[in-house]
């Protein structure tokens, strides 16, 4: 009900609909889960759609959308009033994301373009001692990284990726209604990212 009533007022201009988005941004700001996935129901229309208009593609967008989510939960501490309403706030780190992927992935195709001899210099048909450690210690970070995580929301991310269940199905196994079930995943895989960003220095 919650989130039926913030996203029903998400987009509307009015002092009450900013102080509901405020009032949640302040709770993501306090580490509240509840509050980042109540966040996202409200705002994630309008924040794809922004984001689809610049990348252009679906399934891109819902990426970009989700790591858009991510930066809210490690910057709402951040957020000031006076730089503009919540709901700009969002658009603006949407904006930037998605502007940044389309930089990545120009980057990403001119660095395809290289001639076939340098792909054969990086290449590493075996892994030497370095990449095995490498690779060893990515291991270990996903399962700091899952240790860190709510039992619950480990639950969820077993059924839906080592199960291969899909919401519905995960909802009528566990008796969970539906939209805790996307919530539950939804904000697990947003922790991980942020966990991930935090270790990125240890790969």
């Amino acid at each position: 009900m919650v989130s039926t009533m913030l996203a029903a007022r998400a987009g509307s201009k009015s002092a009450g609909g900013e102080q509901l988005l405020l009032d949640v941004i302040r709770r993501v700001a306090s580490a509240d889960q509840g509050a980042l996935g109540e966040l996202y129901d409200a705002t994630s229309p309008t924040v794809f759609g922004l984001v689809r208009r610049i990348v252009g593609d679906y399934s891109v967008a819902e990426e970009v959308t989700l790591d858009v989510y991510t930066q809210v939960w490690r910057l709402a501490s951040a957020y000031l009033e006076d730089k503009g309403s919540p709901l700009t706030w969002l658009l603006m780190l949407a904006r930037n994301r998605a502007i940044d992927h389309l930089r990545s992935r120009a980057r990403r195709v001119k660095a395809q373009e290289l001639p076939i001899e340098v792909a054969f210099d990086h290449s590493h048909p075996s892994p030497d001692p370095e990449t095995a450690a490498i690779s060893g210690s990515r291991r270990k970070i996903v399962r700091d990284i899952l240790a860190d995580l709510e039992p619950e929301q480990i639950a969820m991310l077993q059924l839906a990726f080592f199960e291969g269940l899909n919401h519905g199905e995960i909802a009528a196994r566990t008796g969970i209604p539906l939209g805790t079930v996307k919530t539950r995943i939804r904000t697990a895989m947003m922790r991980m990212r942020e966990l991930l960003e935090v270790r990125q220095e240890a790969l």
